[in-house]
This record gives structure tokens, C-alpha cells and sequence, in this order.
């Protein structure tokens, strides 16, 4: 970076930001206006990319894992072993984004996106052309954890600091409005996955669907993230951009330095999100199993039902930054988790209550997923002090999806199966309790607000 900028200090706490342009004319590029617009259009499509990958897989390990990987298994304990590997990822990610911020500081921003997103990819596209067991044995399990953790160790690597940057360098009025825009990749990512997925079972027989067609939509995620590449490293290769992120101090720090200085930040950031991160998987992979497993329900009818959902997610989502920045982003996630609370207890209601009582479950539940999530991510980005900001940003993150979603699937099949479905309601309950905790308890840090 040249030693020739000269940079303005960064506003201090509660100060509006200066405007985008006024960053880059103090750079010295006086013909560039950039907008947090700009940075929003490239955290939806990276976080659209990613989320594609992660539901061709979550769908995967309903409909296809459990017969193609687990023969052995009868259906039930087939599915949980897949939910086991789904996890892998999860617990995989927190040590991808340490090993790719030790790949920024050597190599640099660019090169670090560049080859997470590649192992992403070959991650992805090696599991489409994944030997099933029958052709492979054991051999083919022990492959198919391999590539689901070097899915979590690029997802942990692909943190490019532009949702960070995004949620600093927004009006102070308008913070909720930005924050909830890269929270759109999810509903995007999970329509054009059930979609996909929805197609092939309506139009290929069972045994084509089983022996083929479930790798074509992998075959689409690793064209998907090529795609992602480019228009992410178009604008974090840019000077303008690394300015901006230099400004900020969106920079690497050493994790343990910042894990033992900012561990409460760290932890209420988790928690005040798993509310909603433990509903996350309990709308969208959870039902998709119980559906398969014990209704005679058309999958593929079920999945379209769901992408209804997502429409309604994504409404959601948008509403959030309205309500968010008209109550406060810590009243809005603390209303939803009650919210969340209450709907937990019509969980065995609605989803034994036939075609009806399950399509109220999904959309309602859709619905209430996409109002909280959408405030739910870098709630306490602001509480971390400058240096550590960047860092201190995914690990958070990181330990959200860990603790919130990561094992939800698992457990919460594995519970109703063998003890009903009201054990379901325990869990994700308790996602919002823990919320509610975490917002009491962190009243002396601001939530952005």
C-alpha cells in the first residue's frame, strides 16, 4: 500500500462515518464514488455462492447420503450418520479462518480468497465425482468427510472483512438496512438449491435420481463459485477497496492474543444469534428428513413449499432493517427470540398435524427466520476494539454456526425420533433462552444500535 495516501482517522465511536467518497478523494482518487451499495452487491453475492454450496449438500445429506453412502443403515440411522458429516464442516470452519489469516498476512487479501474459494470448489466438485460405497466401500465415507471438511476449512478462509466494512461505513440511522443485506444469500442460496433439487426429482426416476442426477447440482455450485471469485476479487483487489478495509484496521491479529482479550465479546456475539441460527436448520434440513423419513409427502412437493418459505425469508430479512433501525437491532433480535420461544412449543402440533399443519410450521417458521436472521450476524462487530475488529468478526461468526446449527440437524432428528418431536421444541427453546441471556447480559456493550 503507498506510503503516499493520507488517510483521515476513522470516526470514533458513535460518530457517523464519513461518506464513501470522501475516503477515496482523501486517497487521492477523486474520480471514484463508492457507495456502500457497492460492497453490499458483493457480500450478497459471495454469501448467496456459499449458501448455494451449503444447502446442495444439507438437501444431499437427506435425499441422497443416507442410500448411496450408508446402504448398510436403515433409513433413520443412515440419515443420522450423514447429519454426523454434515457437522464436519462446522467444527472445521473456526480453524480454516485461523490457517487462511495467517495465508492474508504472508500473501495478502486477494491470494487468501483465491485459494479458499478454490479448495471450496474442489471440495464440492470432488463430491460429485465421489465412488459411492458400493463401488468403494468404507473408503468412499471416509472421502466424503474429507471433502465436507475442506468445505468448512474455505468457508472459515473465504471471510473477506466486506460485511464488516459494510456494517461500519453505513449511515448510523441505516446500520439494521445494511446489516440485513448479505443475510439475503441465504434464502437465495436455499431457492435455486431446493429448486435444482426439486427438478431432478420430478423429472428423473428414482434410480437415475440416485445413480446421477444428485451430482448435478454440485457440478452447478463449483461453476457458481467461480463466478463468486471474480466478483468478489473484483472489489477486494481493488486500491479503492483495500483502503477502505485498511482504514477500518480490517486486518488479521493473532486469534489467541484476541481470543484470551475479547472472549466475552466473542461468546455474547454467539449467543445473542443462536435463536435464530438454531431455527435456521429446524425450517429448512430438519422437516426435509422428518418428511422423508416418516410421511408419505412428495419430497419434491415439500421442497416447493419450502422455497415458498424462502420468499417469505427473504421478506423478512429486508423487513428487519426497517424494524431494526426504528427499535434497535438489540430489541429487534430480543422480540424475535421470544417470538422463537413461542413457536417452539407448536412444533409437535404442527408438524403432526398433516399437509396443513406442516406447511404452517414452514412458512410461519420461514417467516420468523428471516426477521431475525436478518439482523442475527456482526451484531457486536462494533464492540470489538479496531485492531482485533476483523479477527474477532469470523471467529464470532464462526462460533454461531458451531454451536447454533452446526449439530441442530442431528440432534434434532436423532431426539424426535426416539423420544417425539416435543424434544425439538426443548432445543430450539433453548437457542432462545440463550439469546435472551446473551442480550441481558451484554447491556454494557452497544449492539449497533
Amino acid at each position: 500500500m503507498s506510503s503516499t495516501h493520507n488517510r483521515s482517522a476513522p470516526p470514533s465511536a458513535g460518530q457517523t462515518p464519513q461518506p464513501f467518497a470522501d475516503d477515496v478523494r482523501a486517497g487521492g482518487h477523486e474520480d471514484t464514488h463508492i457507495a456502500p451499495g457497492e460492497i453490499a452487491i458483493g457480500v450478497v453475492i459471495g454469501r448467496a455462492s456459499e449458501y448455494f454450496d451449503f444447502f446442495v449438500y444439507a438437501i444431499a445429506s437427506v435425499l441422497v447420503f443416507p442410500s448411496v453412502f450408508f446402504p448398510f443403515a436403515n433409513r433413520l440411522d443412515g440419515t443420522l450418520y450423514a447429519f454426523l458429516i454434515f457437522s464436519f464442516a462446522f467444527v472445521a470452519r473456526p480453524f480454516g479462518t485461523i490457517a487462511f489469516m495467517a495465508i492474508q498476512s504472508r500473501l495478502g487479501r486477494e491470494a487468501k480468497l483465491t485459494i479458499a474459494l478454490f479448495v471450496l470448489g474442489v471440495s464440492t466438485a470432488g463430491i460429485a465425482f465421489l465412488p459411492t460405497y458400493s463401488h468403494l466401500g468404507f473408503a468412499s465415507i471416509v472421502l466424503l468427510s474429507i471433502l465436507r471438511i475442506g468445505q468448512g476449512v474455505a468457508l472459515g478462509g473465504s471471510w473477506d472483512g466486506l460485511p464488516s466494512l459494510l456494517a461500519l461505513n453505513a449511515p448510523q440511522n441505516r446500520r439494521g438496512w445494511y446489516a440485513m443485506l448479505g443475510q439475503l444469500g441465504a434464502p437465495i442460496g436455499f431457492t435455486i438449491a431446493a429448486g435444482l433439487f426439486s427438478y431432478l426429482l420430478f423429472n428423473l426416476s428414482s434410480e437415475d435420481f440416485l445413480d446421477w442426477g444428485w451430482r448435478y447440482p454440485f457440478y452447478v455450485a463449483f461453476a457458481i463459485n467461480v463466478v463468486a471469485l471474480f466478483a468478489r476479487l473484483r472489489l477486494v483487489a481493488t486500491e479503492e477497496y483495500a483502503h477502505l478495509l485498511d482504514e477500518r484496521e480490517l486486518e488479521p491479529t493473532n486469534a489467541v492474543e484476541m481470543t484470551r482479550t475479547q472472549w466475552r465479546t466473542v461468546v455474547n456475539g454467539a449467543l445473542a444469534a443462536l435463536a435464530s441460527y438454531a431455527l435456521f436448520h429446524i425450517v429448512t434440513v430438519f422437516p426435509l428428513s422428518w418428511i422423508k423419513l416418516y410421511s408419505a409427502r412428495s419430497v419434491g412437493d415439500f421442497l416447493i413449499v419450502q422455497m415458498c418459505g424462502a420468499v417469505l425469508a427473504a421478506i423478512g430479512i429486508v423487513a428487519s432493517g426497517v424494524i431494526a433501525d426504528r427499535f434497535g437491532r438489540r430489541s429487534t433480535l430480543g422480540a424475535l427470540a421470544a417470538l422463537i420461544a413461542v413457536f417452539s412449543g407448536f412444533v409437535p402440533t404442527l408438524m403432526d398435524g398433516g399437509v396443513l399443519g406442516q406447511n404452517t410450521f414452514i412458512l410461519i417458521g420461514f417467516v420468523l427466520l428471516g426477521l431475525s436472521y436478518g439482523q442475527s450476524a456482526g451484531a457486536v462487530t462494533s464492540n470489538f476494539p479496531a485492531r482485533y475488529r476483523y479477527t474477532g468478526a469470523a471467529l464470532t461468526s464462526d462460533l454461531a454456526w458451531l454451536t447454533g446449527a452446526g449439530f441442530a440437524p442431528l440432534v434434532a432428528l436423532g431426539l424426535s425420533a426416539h423420544f417425539g418431536l416435543a424434544y425439538v421444541s426443548v432445543y430450539l427453546l433453548s437457542g432462545a433462552a440463550c439469546t435472551v441471556a446473551a442480550l441481558t447480559a451484554n447491556r454494557a456493550l452497544e449492539l449497533a444500535d
